[in-house]
């Protein structure tokens, strides 16, 4: 990861200010973010792209993620927008006008298909409904969690699934930009951390979405085909911040060889190293388009391993980390760690639908595999 080290010292540097939410460090983020070229990553070249595979996205989305979550979230919100564009059908005029912008972080592009991956596992409605007009559709409703969401004044363009009038064979996937006509962006929701992610509501009503905006007609078609790239790039989050927990453990531990936390802290590495590995060769292999029940289990099994490896940060600090501004860094990770379990798909709903499925849902893959 050479390649990142100004990046990762921009990060390193600027962290609190990035969970606090500070105006000036937060709209530097994309641009920081993209000058690395970390959103070139297995783009194919003939788009503009450093060619390579999704599985390189992730790892250096999960460098990004052991120092900052806030960006590696926005990261994680650019870069699964721009593999929308990639898998669409209807997405060519699109790619050609809007992938230079979100490579080189000129545009935002927001991740809105959270709702879409929810109904796909059918845990709720469509949130979106939208009729056909002679431009295209007009689009009414809300997506309450949107992320990279700038400013209406600075720009961005947005994906969401709408869902047709009855009659109509499929719902569709849209993106939409931030001028289009009856969309509106509430102020950034009140966050407990990651405030610096640009995340807030978008609003639809008789929102007008040009028929050119269609990335994919078919959405249950396309959601299959893209949730695969949604949940593993999503799932850098904890894998980076697993692995920073645990280095920061390690070093602590480093003065005392009988501590026994060494062997939880190299059983959860372990742990880490395992699902990583599964995660990769479940992408490479294309296992999870079908398989989507295995790549649930991974997320399941990464949150809880994230929020393990920082509790250990925790005890191998002992009562320094709960004195004020003595480890600062660690109480930042232990508000990121507990949003892990609630980004779209939650755990529990994940859990839910496996549990439905008569599918184990609980602990890591290998030690399911055990009982």
């Amino acid at each position: 990861m050479s390649r990142f080290t100004a990046l990762h010292q921009w990060l390193e540097d600027h962290a609190a200010q990035l969970d606090a939410g500070d105006p000036q460090v937060s709209a530097e983020l994309l641009p920081q973010l993209a000058s690395a070229g970390l959103f070139r990553l297995g783009v194919p070249t003939e788009y503009g792209g450093a060619g390579g595979s999704i599985t390189e996205a992730i790892e250096a989305l999960a460098s990004v993620a052991e120092r900052s979550l806030t960006a590696a979230f926005v990261g994680w919100g650019q870069r699964t927008f721009i593999e929308y564009l990639l898998t669409g059908r209807s997405a060519g005029p699109l790619r050609e006008q809007l992938l230079p912008g979100l490579l080189s972080g000129e545009i935002a592009g927001a991740s809105g298909l959270s709702n879409a991956m929810k109904f796909l596992s059918g845990i709720e409605q469509i949130s979106l409904s939208g009729r056909p007009d002679a431009a295209g559709w007009t689009v009414d409703g809300a997506l309450p969690w949107v992320t990279n969401l700038r400013t209406q004044d600075q720009g961005f363009w947005a994906a969401a699934m709408v869902a047709a009038p009855a009659g109509s064979p499929h719902p569709l996937v849209a993106v939409s930009p931030a001028h289009t006509p009856g969309l509106t962006r509430t102020p950034d929701l009140d966050l407990v951390a990651l405030r610096g992610s640009a995340t807030a509501q978008l609003r639809f009503e008789q929102a007008q979405v040009a028929e050119h905006h269609v990335l994919d007609p078919d959405a249950a078609d396309y959601l299959p085909r893209v949730r695969p790239a949604f949940l593993g790039l999503q799932l850098a989050l904890p894998l980076g911040l697993a692995s920073r927990s645990l280095a920061e453990a390690r070093a602590r531990l480093a003065r005392f060889d009988t501590s026994v936390l060494h062997g939880p802290v190299a059983d959860t590495q372990a742990e880490l190293d395992a699902l990583s590995r599964q995660l990769h060769s479940g992408l490479a292999a294309g296992k999870f388009v079908k398989d989507c029940a295995e790549l649930f289990r991974l997320k399941v099994a990464l949150v809880e391993t994230a929020s393990r490896a920082v509790d250990l940060e925790l005890q191998a600090t002992g009562g320094l980390a709960y004195l004020s501004g003595r480890a600062d860094g660690l109480m930042r990770r232990w508000r990121e760690q507990a949003f892990l379990p609630l980004i779209t798909p939650s755990v529990v709903q994940l859990q839910t639908q496996l549990a439905q499925a008569g599918q184990p849902y609980g602990g890591t893959p290998a030690r399911q595999a055990a009982v």
